[in-house]
């Protein structure tokens, strides 16, 4: 990942949103907030839907000094000049993605449970690399679980970790402590009753340790 962009925070990860006004006006109360990163991901839209409201929500960005990373497609990335993208593992190779987003272009990557994923991202160009589930997740019930002691081994990558899966404000602090860079949240914000305090008490996990280790 290169400057300006920062190193911690949150991460939001858009809902699926059919109404892209709606979308907009969501996603804007999340930034002015302060979240750190946006990433656009709408599982359930048409191709045109998803290139339409990237391209909306990419003045918001803007506006706000916050990087537009698209999910799981690079291609849509690269052609509305987003700031980056974000792949799994069946989304295409990092390599190509890098090629074709250039080396300031943030690209991030699914490691889910595995540390050996994430070496290998980083040996293919990956910005930052993505652990998860480490909680039950309402978006992926199913997914798999990781270990917060995967985010301690990542350290030596030096490069930002992100979390993923089932993080709330309560739960959080277990993984800031253990590594975390970005919390990547969707539902514990968007569908919050007041989305800007959730966005303000995810930001409060980055300045103080897990409750068992303050009384330690």
């Amino acid at each position: 990942m290169n400057p300006p962009w920062p190193r911690r925070g949150l991460y939001a990860i858009t809902p699926d949103e059919p109404d892209t006004a709606k979308l907009s006006t969501r996603v804007e109360t999340v930034l002015e907030a302060g979240a750190a990163w946006l990433q656009y991901r709408n599982k359930t839209a048409s191709p045109s839907l998803r290139r339409e409201q990237a391209l909306a929500l990419q003045p918001l960005c803007r506006r706000y000094r916050v990087p537009l990373i698209v999910n799981d497609d690079w291609r849509l990335a690269a052609q509305i000049g987003a700031d980056g993208a974000h792949l799994g593992e069946d989304d295409g190779e990092l390599a190509a993605a890098r090629a074709a987003l250039g080396d300031a272009a943030i690209l991030g990557a699914s490691c889910y449970d595995d540390i050996e994923l994430a070496r290998a991202a980083a040996a293919r160009g990956a910005s930052y690399v993505a652990f998860g589930a480490f909680f039950v997740s309402p978006t992926k019930p199913n997914a798999r679980r990781a270990d917060p002691r995967l985010l301690q081994q990542a350290a030596p990558l030096n490069l930002p970790r992100v979390a993923i899966g089932g993080i709330t404000p309560d739960n959080a602090r277990i993984l800031t402590a253990a590594g975390a860079d970005l919390l990547a949240v969707i539902s514990s914000v968007f569908d919050a009753a007041d989305p800007a305090a959730a966005v303000r008490a995810y930001l409060s996990c980055f300045d103080s340790k897990p409750e068992e280790e303050t009384h330690e």
